[in-house]
């Protein structure tokens, strides 16, 4: 199961040496998101992360960036809905109903689903879909691998997103209420079976 690492909103002390230690201890890729930051803001966040994780990266923002540090990856979203002429890396995509998911996660690498689940960051920011539609999303194959789940996954919703059959799950509040130091990478991940 893909395991996705996306940033706090705001910049964060010490933020990529544990952003390099998620990726060491479990985390596939990090989604560098940052609304409202500068793109001489991100880059200075890209250039103080190890060279060899660029590839395991996708922004959300700035696309400009991918080329000049070979960044792996750019999230489609409604700020920047569609990807750069001729960019070859890996495309994901945000998606708030099972009708985007439907149409969409053909046409890329994976797409996000949310909120699954209650936002543990987001107060007031509820689950939008009952489990009953989840259960038939999963049984018409609109829930397959290349569908992650985000909103609220925690170690204890784990075997219900793997029920569901989710191909991947998308954190944040689950890692960055706890994830203080690089030391902590390895045990907010750990507290996923599977990691």
């Amino acid at each position: 199961m893909r395991v996705i690492v996306i940033t706090a909103p705001e910049f964060l002390p010490d933020e990529a040496a544990m952003l390099a230690a998620l990726l060491e201890h479990g985390a596939d890729r990090i989604h560098l998101r940052k609304p409202g930051c500068t793109a001489g803001e991100l880059a200075a966040l890209i250039e103080c992360l190890p060279a060899k994780y660029y590839p395991r990266i996708s922004l959300h923002d700035h696309f400009g960036l991918q080329a000049r540090y070979g960044i792996g990856g750019i999230h489609l979203n409604s700020r920047n809905p569609l990807a750069p002429t001729g960019f070859k890396g890996v495309v994901s995509r945000s998606c708030h109903s099972l009708d985007e998911v439907a149409r969409h996660k053909t046409s890329v690498d994976y797409v996000f689903l949310s909120p699954v689940f209650d936002s543990l960051s987001k107060a007031g920011y509820r689950a939008a879909f009952a489990p009953g539609a989840l259960d038939e999303a999963a049984k018409q194959g609109i829930i397959d691998r290349k569908v992650v789940a985000l909103g609220g996954v925690s170690a204890k919703k784990m075997p219900q997103v793997r029920a569901w059959g989710f191909g991947g799950i998308a954190l944040l509040g689950a890692v960055w209420q706890s994830c203080r130091t690089p030391a902590d990478a390895k045990v907010v991940l750990s507290g996923l079976s599977g990691l």
